[in-house]
C-alpha cells in the first residue's frame, strides 16, 4: 500500500464515523471483504465522491474502490447530503451503457484527480482486472496537488 502520512484528507473524516463504519459493514456483508479491506474500500470511496464533485476529467471508480461507491450511493440519505455539500447538487450514478471493462487511463486518471484534490490514495485498491493504476510517481513523498 502506497500513501504518505502528512496533511492529506480521508474519505473517512469527510463521512463521519457512523457512516464510514455503515460503509464499511456493507461493504464487508455484501462484497465479502475483510473488515480491513472495506475500510479502506470506503475511505476510497467517500474520497472518490468529493473529488468528483470538483474534478476536471471523466472520474472513473477502479473496480475495488466502486464497491465502497455502490454501497455509498445506496445510504440515499446521507449519500445525498454529501453531494449537496460537496458539489452543491446531487451526482448521479452514470453507468456505461451495456456494462462492460472500465477505461484504464480514466481510473488512473481519477486516482490522479484525488491526489490532487488533497486525499489520500490506497494505490493498491486503484486496479482494474488485477492491474495496478495508481501507482506512485515522481512526486512520492510529498503532498499531492503541491509543486
Amino acid at each position: 500500500m502506497t500513501a504518505t502520512a502528512n496533511d492529506q484528507r480521508t474519505g473517512r473524516a469527510v463521512a463521519g464515523e457512523e457512516l464510514f463504519e455503515s460503509l464499511a459493514h456493507f461493504v464487508v456483508i455484501h462484497n465479502g471483504q475483510s473488515a480491513e479491506r472495506a475500510e479502506r474500500i470506503a475511505d476510497q470511496a467517500v474520497a472518490f465522491l468529493v473529488a468528483a464533485a470538483t474534478a476536471t476529467v471523466p472520474m472513473v471508480p477502479s473496480d475495488d474502490v466502486d464497491l465502497g461507491l455502490h454501497a455509498l450511493i445506496l445510504h440515499t440519505k446521507e449519500y445525498a447530503a454529501l453531494c449537496e455539500q460537496y458539489a452543491g447538487r446531487f451526482l448521479h450514478h452514470n453507468p456505461k451503457l451495456g456494462g462492460g471493462a472500465r477505461d484504464a487511463e480514466m481510473v488512473a486518471a481519477s486516482a490522479r484527480a484525488m491526489k490532487a484534490a488533497g486525499f489520500m490514495v490506497f494505490d493498491d485498491l486503484w486496479t482494474v482486472n488485477g492491474v495496478n493504476l495508481a501507482q506512485c510517481d515522481s512526486d512520492c513523498g510529498r503532498p499531492y496537488g503541491q509543486a
